[in-house]
């Protein structure tokens, strides 16, 4: 074939292409999902960033479901950011303290979020999400990412409450709470735009999950009610969240936001009988001195583990075992449809 036919053939299949290649919409089908994942937040997202020596997720029994040992995750298994990774279709990204011992995983992108931290500075000494995205940044002037790595990715960015739980600690009362949550949506959505302005258009925020049904707060209830006024102020946030991604998207035109609505995705699953006496957790501390993973000074074991996590939605008396992260994703993956198909 003469090299004017081997250029008109690809003229004509570049043609049939882009007259082909869409749906319906206008949604080009041979756009791509993400090839990258980038992470932010707190312990319902890390996958090994805290130190060990600061969090019961690198004892056991962490990890005994997968990945069959301690490895920093909050869960007997896979947490949010695996299931995500999932659907996107690449594997969950290295923390970004465990960098330098994978680096052909950070192709997939890179996990910033650690256990306990917030918005702002909590009683854990590690980086809030502030500092986390600016690790990213040092990594981009690093030339470590580029911005075509930015424009194909996507962002997690998860938020589960320790800004609140350190407030209440701090101040020893709920007094001032609505503005303070104000404060925090606000920081928030500062960081949101920062990811975005980096170069990311697809970002997945998390919305506040029911903290009044988490086992430390149905503790008292023997695991069988709820704190509604907990979850009342939760829905506030949950509100101020709702309305500031409204407005980016109002004035970001090329970039989705989407509000992971884990308010939702817990009530239905805890509403659902899937699982029993949902509220109560797997591993729990014999007393509330002690928590799951717990050992006194001669080694015993301080907590209670129920003798299959299948079977239980909450793991310790804040996170989700695998199950239930399970359930949750199943829960969301219309909503994950929308942003990413």
């Amino acid at each position: 074939m003469s090299s004017k036919n081997t250029l008109f053939f690809i003229f004509l299949l570049i043609s049939l292409l882009s007259v082909y290649g869409k749906h319906e919409n206008g949604h080009n089908l041979f756009n791509l999902k993400p090839s990258k994942l980038f992470v932010f937040g707190d312990s319902y997202a890390d996958t090994g960033n805290i130190r060990k020596s600061m969090a019961n997720s690198w004892k056991l029994p962490y990890g005994i479901t997968f990945p069959g040992k301690p490895a920093g995750r909050f869960s007997d298994g896979r947490v949010l950011t695996d299931y995500l990774a999932r659907f996107i279709g690449v594997k969950s990204p290295i923390p970004y303290r465990w960098r330098k011992y994978a680096v052909n995983r950070m192709k997939y992108g890179m996990n910033f979020a650690y256990g306990g931290t917030g918005v702002f500075n909590t009683f854990v000494a590690e980086p809030n999400m502030t500092t986390q995205i600016d690790l990213l940044q040092q990594m981009i002037n690093q030339k470590v990412y580029t911005s075509y790595d930015l424009q194909s990715s996507a962002a997690l960015v998860s938020l589960a409450g320790n800004d609140y739980s350190t407030y209440l600690a701090r101040n020893g009362s709920a007094q001032g709470f609505e503005g303070f949550i104000t404060q925090v949506v606000n920081q928030l959505a500062e960081n949101i735009k920062q990811i975005n302005r980096m170069g990311v258009k697809k970002l997945v925020i998390t919305s506040l999950q029911p903290i009044g049904c988490l086992p430390e707060t149905t503790y008292d209830s023997s695991f069988r009610q709820c704190n509604s006024t907990q979850n009342q102020l939760v829905n506030f946030h949950n509100l101020l969240l709702q309305q500031a991604l409204a407005n980016f998207r109002n004035q970001t035109k090329d970039s989705t936001f989407l509000v992971l609505d884990l308010y939702s995705a817990f009530t239905t699953v805890l509403g659902s009988s899937k699982f029993m006496n949902p509220l109560k957790p797997c591993c729990y501390g014999i007393s509330k001195e002690y928590s799951c993973g717990s050992l006194n000074e001669k080694g015993q074991k301080m907590y209670t583990m129920c003798p299959n996590p299948q079977n239980s939605f909450f793991w310790d008396t804040v996170h989700p075992t695998q199950a239930g992260w399970r359930s949750i994703y199943l829960s969301l993956q219309p909503s994950l449809r929308q942003l990413f198909n």
